[in-house]
């Protein structure tokens, strides 16, 4: 009996920490996955930077979905400059969550400069509905939004954009990182146009994102946010897969994602 409570005592205090960067902690809400990724700068040179994304299941969440991502962070050093930079989305509930999906990191003039998109309806009203459906920032001491304007045309996106909640990235970047201490350039690129990924992925856009004429279905589907997105945006996608990214970056339910049901024979 004493042994079973000291086993018990010990399972209540004791984080497990995995190889490749993924902690989880038996009682804890939650668990996060940090990996090493080689970038792709638009002058030819790369740099590595390290990647984390942190998940929280006590955040709302509809039953059957995956733990909500509470945080992501990305750190990485200027380029000829001994100076470490912290990127981060905070996406826990808060008046202003960020709720923003990083799509691009470079450099010009050793000023540091992200494109994001925001991730849930509440987001993409939150940083006033850009078209196309990015926020830029620059670093000076601290981020500061920019225009698209002011965001260099020579960057183009070149850091993983799918989500590694899902098991086949995740798998491929756990694999990168025991073969070559990091995932590679190239496989980031590969990554980023697996077939079906949405068009956003390849390249940043400069002119109004086009998603094409409303069907007028008037039908709603619920995101994870709790906010409402109109269906037009998942029947506009060129495959299953990419309709299942949708749902996935605006945090639908399975049971709420309409993806199986439009592409059924497809």
């Amino acid at each position: 009996m004493r042994n079973r409570h000291v086993l018990l005592r010990l399972c209540m205090a004791i984080c497990l920490v995995l190889t490749w960067g993924v902690s989880m902690c038996a009682y804890a809400t939650t668990s996060t996955f940090t990996w090493k990724e080689e970038v792709l700068l638009h002058d030819g040179k790369k740099i590595i930077v390290e990647r984390s994304d942190t998940y929280d299941s006590s955040m709302p969440h509809e039953i059957g979905q995956g733990a909500p991502l509470a945080e992501h962070k990305t750190t990485f050093v200027v380029p000829g400059r001994n100076q470490r930079v912290i990127w981060k989305s905070d996406n826990r509930p808060s008046p202003d969550p960020d709720n923003l999906h990083l799509l691009a990191l470079d450099f010009l003039n050793g000023v540091p400069y992200v494109a994001t998109p925001p991730s849930g309806s509440f987001a993409y009203t939150r940083w006033n509905q850009p078209n196309p459906p990015y926020v830029f920032f620059k670093y000076s001491g601290e981020w500061k939004r920019v225009p698209l304007e002011e965001f260099p045309e020579q960057f183009k996106i070149n850091v993983i954009v799918p989500s590694l909640q899902h098991e086949p990235y995740k798998k491929k970047a756990i694999a990168e990182n025991r073969a070559h201490g990091f995932v590679r350039a190239q496989i980031v690129a590969e990554l980023n146009r697996e077939p079906g990924s949405s068009k956003e992925y390849y390249s940043i856009l400069r002119s109004p994102f086009d998603y094409g004429k409303p069907r007028k279905s008037g039908r709603m589907v619920r995101t994870g946010d709790g906010g409402w997105i109109g269906i037009d945006w998942f029947e506009i996608q060129p495959s299953l897969e990419a309709c299942l990214e949708k749902c996935a970056r605006e945090k639908v339910s399975v049971q709420d994602c309409p993806c199986h049901t439009l592409f059924k024979g497809k």
